[in-house]
Protein backbone atom coordinates (compact mmCIF):
# COMPACT_ATOMS: atom_id res chain seq x y z
CA UNK A 1 0.00 0.00 0.00
CA UNK A 2 1.56 3.37 -0.55
CA UNK A 3 1.49 6.77 1.63
CA UNK A 4 -1.44 8.42 2.37
CA UNK A 5 -3.24 11.28 4.19
CA UNK A 6 -6.48 10.71 6.04
CA UNK A 7 -8.46 13.18 7.47
CA UNK A 8 -12.39 12.73 9.08
CA UNK A 9 -14.76 15.26 7.45
CA UNK A 10 -17.54 16.37 9.71
CA UNK A 11 -20.34 18.01 6.60
CA UNK A 12 -21.08 17.53 2.74
CA UNK A 13 -19.14 20.67 2.54
CA UNK A 14 -15.84 19.83 3.77
CA UNK A 15 -16.07 16.37 1.79
CA UNK A 16 -16.65 18.00 -1.28
CA UNK A 17 -14.18 21.00 -0.86
CA UNK A 18 -11.70 18.23 -0.23
CA UNK A 19 -12.15 16.37 -3.35
CA UNK A 20 -11.97 19.66 -5.26
CA UNK A 21 -8.22 20.45 -3.83
CA UNK A 22 -6.88 17.06 -4.52
CA UNK A 23 -8.08 15.03 -7.86
CA UNK A 24 -6.51 11.99 -6.33
CA UNK A 25 -8.22 12.39 -3.31
CA UNK A 26 -10.88 9.93 -2.38
CA UNK A 27 -14.06 9.33 -0.12
CA UNK A 28 -13.88 6.28 2.38
CA UNK A 29 -17.41 4.93 4.45
CA UNK A 30 -16.93 0.55 5.11
CA UNK A 31 -13.66 0.55 2.91
CA UNK A 32 -14.82 -2.91 2.56
CA UNK A 33 -13.52 -2.35 -1.62
CA UNK A 34 -11.38 0.47 -1.61
CA UNK A 35 -8.95 -0.98 0.73
CA UNK A 36 -8.50 -4.30 -0.91
CA UNK A 37 -7.75 -2.47 -3.60
CA UNK A 38 -5.25 0.07 -2.10
CA UNK A 39 -3.41 -3.18 -0.85
CA UNK A 40 -2.84 -4.55 -4.47
CA UNK A 41 -1.84 -1.29 -5.57
CA UNK A 42 -4.84 -1.16 -8.16
CA UNK A 43 -6.12 2.42 -6.44
CA UNK A 44 -3.93 4.71 -5.02
CA UNK A 45 -5.70 7.58 -3.39
CA UNK A 46 -2.96 10.57 -2.03
CA UNK A 47 -5.77 11.22 0.04
CA UNK A 48 -8.58 9.82 2.48
CA UNK A 49 -11.74 11.15 3.19
CA UNK A 50 -13.66 9.56 5.99
CA UNK A 51 -17.41 10.57 5.64
CA UNK A 52 -18.78 8.54 8.54
CA UNK A 53 -19.70 11.29 10.09
CA UNK A 54 -21.87 12.54 7.96
CA UNK A 55 -25.73 12.14 8.38
CA UNK A 56 -26.27 9.92 5.74
CA UNK A 57 -27.62 6.89 6.94
CA UNK A 58 -31.27 7.40 7.47
CA UNK A 59 -33.80 4.78 5.98
CA UNK A 60 -37.13 6.61 5.77
CA UNK A 61 -40.05 6.33 4.25
CA UNK A 62 -41.07 9.02 2.25
CA UNK A 63 -44.38 10.67 0.38
CA UNK A 64 -43.74 8.31 -2.75
CA UNK A 65 -41.28 5.69 -1.78
CA UNK A 66 -38.21 5.41 0.34
CA UNK A 67 -35.01 7.17 0.80
CA UNK A 68 -31.94 5.18 1.98
CA UNK A 69 -28.65 7.52 3.12
CA UNK A 70 -25.17 6.87 1.26
CA UNK A 71 -24.32 5.57 4.47
CA UNK A 72 -26.13 3.42 5.71
CA UNK A 73 -25.20 -0.21 5.94
CA UNK A 74 -26.56 -2.88 4.30
CA UNK A 75 -27.12 -5.02 6.90
CA UNK A 76 -29.66 -2.49 8.15
CA UNK A 77 -30.97 -1.64 4.76
CA UNK A 78 -31.62 -5.37 4.07
CA UNK A 79 -33.53 -5.65 7.93
CA UNK A 80 -35.55 -2.27 7.56
CA UNK A 81 -39.12 -2.82 7.62
CA UNK A 82 -40.09 -1.09 5.03
CA UNK A 83 -37.83 -2.33 2.40
CA UNK A 84 -38.84 -5.79 3.23
CA UNK A 85 -42.37 -5.33 3.04
CA UNK A 86 -43.02 -2.40 -0.18
CA UNK A 87 -39.63 -3.58 -1.95
CA UNK A 88 -38.29 -6.79 -1.37
CA UNK A 89 -36.02 -7.01 -4.42
CA UNK A 90 -33.60 -4.90 -2.85
CA UNK A 91 -33.53 -6.64 1.04
CA UNK A 92 -32.62 -9.86 -0.80
CA UNK A 93 -30.07 -8.74 -3.08
CA UNK A 94 -28.70 -7.09 0.00
CA UNK A 95 -28.90 -10.05 1.49
CA UNK A 96 -27.31 -12.25 -0.84
CA UNK A 97 -23.94 -9.78 -1.05
CA UNK A 98 -20.67 -10.82 0.53
CA UNK A 99 -20.77 -11.88 4.30
CA UNK A 100 -22.27 -10.72 7.35
CA UNK A 101 -19.25 -9.12 8.39
CA UNK A 102 -18.71 -7.29 5.20
CA UNK A 103 -22.59 -6.32 4.93
CA UNK A 104 -21.99 -4.82 8.35
CA UNK A 105 -19.48 -2.39 7.62
CA UNK A 106 -20.51 -1.72 3.64
CA UNK A 107 -22.47 0.89 2.86
CA UNK A 108 -25.16 1.51 0.00
CA UNK A 109 -23.54 4.46 -1.78
CA UNK A 110 -19.83 2.49 -1.48
CA UNK A 111 -21.88 -0.55 -2.99
CA UNK A 112 -23.07 0.83 -5.94
CA UNK A 113 -19.09 2.47 -6.09
CA UNK A 114 -17.36 -0.57 -5.96
CA UNK A 115 -15.09 -2.04 -8.95
CA UNK A 116 -15.00 -5.21 -10.76
CA UNK A 117 -13.94 -8.24 -9.32
CA UNK A 118 -11.76 -9.45 -12.92
CA UNK A 119 -8.90 -10.68 -12.01
CA UNK A 120 -6.86 -8.85 -14.76
CA UNK A 121 -8.19 -5.48 -13.01
CA UNK A 122 -7.56 -6.52 -9.42
CA UNK A 123 -4.08 -8.21 -9.68
CA UNK A 124 -1.55 -5.98 -11.34
CA UNK A 125 1.02 -8.55 -12.28
CA UNK A 126 -1.85 -11.01 -14.17
CA UNK A 127 -2.08 -9.31 -17.78
CA UNK A 128 -3.28 -5.84 -19.04
CA UNK A 129 -6.12 -3.65 -18.35
CA UNK A 130 -7.88 -0.81 -19.26
CA UNK A 131 -9.68 -0.62 -16.91
CA UNK A 132 -6.41 -0.30 -14.53
CA UNK A 133 -4.02 1.19 -17.24
CA UNK A 134 -5.97 2.60 -20.09
CA UNK A 135 -4.99 1.72 -23.39
CA UNK A 136 -3.10 -1.45 -22.34
CA UNK A 137 -5.47 -3.85 -23.60
CA UNK A 138 -7.93 -6.62 -22.25
CA UNK A 139 -6.50 -9.91 -21.40
CA UNK A 140 -9.43 -11.58 -20.28
CA UNK A 141 -10.67 -11.36 -23.86
CA UNK A 142 -8.33 -13.70 -24.51
CA UNK A 143 -7.49 -15.37 -20.94
CA UNK A 144 -9.23 -16.82 -18.30
CA UNK A 145 -13.36 -15.37 -19.55
CA UNK A 146 -15.93 -17.44 -17.30
CA UNK A 147 -16.80 -14.89 -14.92
CA UNK A 148 -17.08 -12.10 -17.63
CA UNK A 149 -19.68 -10.13 -19.29
CA UNK A 150 -21.79 -11.67 -22.58
CA UNK A 151 -24.32 -8.05 -22.76
CA UNK A 152 -22.43 -4.48 -23.41
CA UNK A 153 -19.05 -5.76 -23.82
CA UNK A 154 -16.79 -3.94 -26.09
CA UNK A 155 -12.97 -4.55 -27.50
CA UNK A 156 -11.56 -2.56 -24.70
CA UNK A 157 -13.31 -4.48 -21.92
CA UNK A 158 -15.38 -7.30 -21.04
CA UNK A 159 -15.90 -7.18 -16.82
CA UNK A 160 -18.86 -7.59 -15.43
CA UNK A 161 -20.30 -5.23 -12.65
CA UNK A 162 -20.22 -6.95 -9.69
CA UNK A 163 -22.91 -5.14 -7.50
CA UNK A 164 -26.23 -7.04 -6.58
CA UNK A 165 -27.78 -4.22 -5.16
CA UNK A 166 -27.11 -2.28 -8.07
CA UNK A 167 -29.11 -4.71 -10.27
CA UNK A 168 -32.06 -4.52 -8.19
CA UNK A 169 -31.78 -0.76 -7.62
CA UNK A 170 -32.12 -0.11 -11.25
CA UNK A 171 -34.98 -3.04 -11.68
CA UNK A 172 -37.07 -0.59 -9.64
CA UNK A 173 -36.28 2.56 -11.28
CA UNK A 174 -33.95 3.90 -8.35
CA UNK A 175 -32.55 7.50 -8.11
CA UNK A 176 -29.17 7.97 -6.92
CA UNK A 177 -28.71 11.71 -5.46
CA UNK A 178 -25.49 13.13 -5.88
CA UNK A 179 -24.07 16.55 -4.46
CA UNK A 180 -21.42 18.46 -5.21
CA UNK A 181 -19.70 21.98 -6.14
CA UNK A 182 -22.65 23.18 -8.54
CA UNK A 183 -25.42 21.60 -6.26
CA UNK A 184 -27.89 18.46 -5.91
CA UNK A 185 -28.59 16.12 -8.72
CA UNK A 186 -30.61 12.92 -9.56
CA UNK A 187 -29.13 10.15 -11.74
CA UNK A 188 -31.63 7.34 -12.42
CA UNK A 189 -29.75 4.02 -11.44
CA UNK A 190 -29.86 2.63 -15.16
CA UNK A 191 -27.96 5.53 -15.66
CA UNK A 192 -25.51 5.89 -13.14
CA UNK A 193 -23.13 2.96 -14.15
CA UNK A 194 -21.39 3.10 -17.88
CA UNK A 195 -20.83 1.09 -21.02
CA UNK A 196 -17.50 0.57 -21.05
CA UNK A 197 -17.04 1.62 -25.03
CA UNK A 198 -13.82 3.06 -25.50
CA UNK A 199 -13.16 4.49 -21.95
CA UNK A 200 -13.78 1.38 -19.75
CA UNK A 201 -11.86 3.51 -17.01
CA UNK A 202 -14.77 5.78 -17.20
CA UNK A 203 -17.61 3.42 -14.76
CA UNK A 204 -20.03 6.15 -13.41
CA UNK A 205 -21.85 9.21 -13.89
CA UNK A 206 -20.33 10.64 -10.91
CA UNK A 207 -17.52 13.65 -11.28
CA UNK A 208 -14.49 12.99 -9.53
CA UNK A 209 -15.63 16.15 -6.76
CA UNK A 210 -19.40 14.72 -6.03
CA UNK A 211 -20.70 12.22 -3.24
CA UNK A 212 -23.53 10.08 -3.22
CA UNK A 213 -25.92 11.35 -0.85
CA UNK A 214 -28.94 8.89 -0.88
CA UNK A 215 -30.59 6.79 -3.27
CA UNK A 216 -34.36 7.20 -3.52
CA UNK A 217 -36.58 4.37 -5.29
CA UNK A 218 -40.57 5.15 -6.16
CA UNK A 219 -43.39 3.30 -4.69
CA UNK A 220 -45.43 0.81 -6.89
CA UNK A 221 -46.88 -2.03 -7.51
CA UNK A 222 -44.54 -4.33 -9.46
CA UNK A 223 -41.90 -3.16 -6.34
CA UNK A 224 -43.68 -4.69 -3.77
CA UNK A 225 -44.05 -7.64 -5.62
CA UNK A 226 -40.90 -8.25 -6.73
CA UNK A 227 -38.12 -10.65 -6.37
CA UNK A 228 -33.85 -10.85 -6.68
CA UNK A 229 -32.37 -14.55 -7.86
CA UNK A 230 -28.63 -15.26 -7.44
CA UNK A 231 -27.16 -18.06 -9.46
CA UNK A 232 -23.55 -18.48 -8.38
CA UNK A 233 -21.21 -21.15 -8.23
CA UNK A 234 -21.44 -21.60 -4.48
CA UNK A 235 -23.99 -20.61 -1.55
CA UNK A 236 -22.03 -18.32 0.05
CA UNK A 237 -19.97 -15.16 -0.34
CA UNK A 238 -19.78 -15.51 -4.22
CA UNK A 239 -20.51 -13.12 -6.79
CA UNK A 240 -23.01 -13.86 -9.22
CA UNK A 241 -23.00 -16.30 -12.60
CA UNK A 242 -26.24 -14.89 -13.02
CA UNK A 243 -29.02 -12.91 -11.57
CA UNK A 244 -32.38 -11.55 -11.65
CA UNK A 245 -34.25 -8.78 -9.95
CA UNK A 246 -37.81 -8.87 -11.85
CA UNK A 247 -41.04 -7.17 -10.56
CA UNK A 248 -44.83 -7.46 -11.59
CA UNK A 249 -47.94 -5.79 -11.51
CA UNK A 250 -50.62 -7.53 -11.35
CA UNK A 251 -54.29 -7.53 -12.02
CA UNK A 252 -55.48 -11.22 -11.25
CA UNK A 253 -53.25 -13.02 -14.21
CA UNK A 254 -52.72 -10.02 -15.74
CA UNK A 255 -49.25 -7.97 -16.02
CA UNK A 256 -50.34 -4.45 -15.30
CA UNK A 257 -46.49 -3.51 -15.14
CA UNK A 258 -42.73 -5.25 -15.07
CA UNK A 259 -39.86 -4.78 -14.63
CA UNK A 260 -36.15 -7.26 -15.55
CA UNK A 261 -32.66 -6.30 -14.80
CA UNK A 262 -29.78 -8.82 -14.90
CA UNK A 263 -26.69 -8.91 -12.51
CA UNK A 264 -23.46 -11.20 -13.94
CA UNK A 265 -23.78 -11.18 -17.17
CA UNK A 266 -23.24 -6.88 -17.99
CA UNK A 267 -20.75 -4.85 -17.99
CA UNK A 268 -23.22 -2.79 -15.92
CA UNK A 269 -26.61 -3.90 -14.21
CA UNK A 270 -28.54 -4.21 -16.86
CA UNK A 271 -32.44 -3.19 -17.10
CA UNK A 272 -33.81 -5.22 -20.28
CA UNK A 273 -36.52 -2.72 -21.83
CA UNK A 274 -37.44 -5.69 -24.67
CA UNK A 275 -38.45 -8.00 -22.02
CA UNK A 276 -40.27 -5.88 -19.82
CA UNK A 277 -42.29 -4.90 -23.22
CA UNK A 278 -42.79 -8.26 -23.80
CA UNK A 279 -44.44 -8.74 -20.50
CA UNK A 280 -46.75 -6.17 -20.12
CA UNK A 281 -50.68 -6.60 -21.16
CA UNK A 282 -50.14 -10.20 -21.24
CA UNK A 283 -51.24 -13.34 -18.89
CA UNK A 284 -48.44 -14.85 -16.82
CA UNK A 285 -47.87 -18.34 -18.31
CA UNK A 286 -44.20 -20.09 -18.58
CA UNK A 287 -44.17 -19.57 -22.14
CA UNK A 288 -44.26 -15.92 -21.81
CA UNK A 289 -41.80 -15.67 -18.92
CA UNK A 290 -39.31 -18.00 -21.40
CA UNK A 291 -40.19 -15.62 -24.71
CA UNK A 292 -38.99 -12.42 -22.27
CA UNK A 293 -36.27 -14.02 -21.16
CA UNK A 294 -35.22 -14.93 -25.23
CA UNK A 295 -35.81 -10.96 -25.92
CA UNK A 296 -33.46 -10.11 -22.89
CA UNK A 297 -30.55 -12.18 -23.60
CA UNK A 298 -31.21 -11.37 -28.09
CA UNK A 299 -27.74 -9.14 -28.00
CA UNK A 300 -25.50 -11.40 -25.82
CA UNK A 301 -21.67 -12.01 -27.14
CA UNK A 302 -20.49 -14.65 -24.88
CA UNK A 303 -16.59 -15.00 -25.36
CA UNK A 304 -14.94 -18.69 -25.10
CA UNK A 305 -15.55 -19.96 -21.76
CA UNK A 306 -18.77 -18.07 -20.70
CA UNK A 307 -21.31 -18.95 -23.30
CA UNK A 308 -23.35 -20.94 -20.83
CA UNK A 309 -24.19 -17.76 -19.10
CA UNK A 310 -26.45 -16.70 -21.73
CA UNK A 311 -29.24 -19.81 -21.10
CA UNK A 312 -27.95 -19.91 -17.51
CA UNK A 313 -29.51 -16.45 -17.71
CA UNK A 314 -32.86 -17.13 -19.59
CA UNK A 315 -33.20 -19.24 -17.18
CA UNK A 316 -33.08 -17.68 -14.27
CA UNK A 317 -35.03 -14.94 -15.37
CA UNK A 318 -37.69 -17.59 -15.69
CA UNK A 319 -37.33 -18.96 -12.60
CA UNK A 320 -37.60 -15.83 -11.20
CA UNK A 321 -40.55 -14.55 -13.08
CA UNK A 322 -42.16 -18.07 -11.99
CA UNK A 323 -41.55 -17.34 -8.23
CA UNK A 324 -42.67 -13.42 -8.18
CA UNK A 325 -46.32 -14.32 -10.33
CA UNK A 326 -46.69 -17.75 -8.01
CA UNK A 327 -49.34 -15.94 -6.12
CA UNK A 328 -51.25 -14.76 -8.87
CA UNK A 329 -54.98 -15.82 -9.41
Amino acid sequence: MQPFEYSRVHDEAAAIKGLTANNRAKVIAGGTNLLDLMKEHVETPSRLLDINDLAMSAIERTSDGVRIGALARMSDTAAHRSIKEQFPALSEALLLSASPQLRNMASIGGNLMQRTRCAYFRDITLGACNKRNPGSGCSAIAGENRMHAVLGTSPACIATHPSDFAVALAALDGIVQVHGPKGSRDIPAVDFHLLPGETPQREHALAHDEIIVAVRVPSAPHAERSYYLKVRDRASYEFALTSAAVGLGLDGSTIRSARVALGGVGTKPWRSREAEAILTGKSISDALFREAAEAALQSAKPQRQNGFKVELAKRTIVRALQTVAGGAA
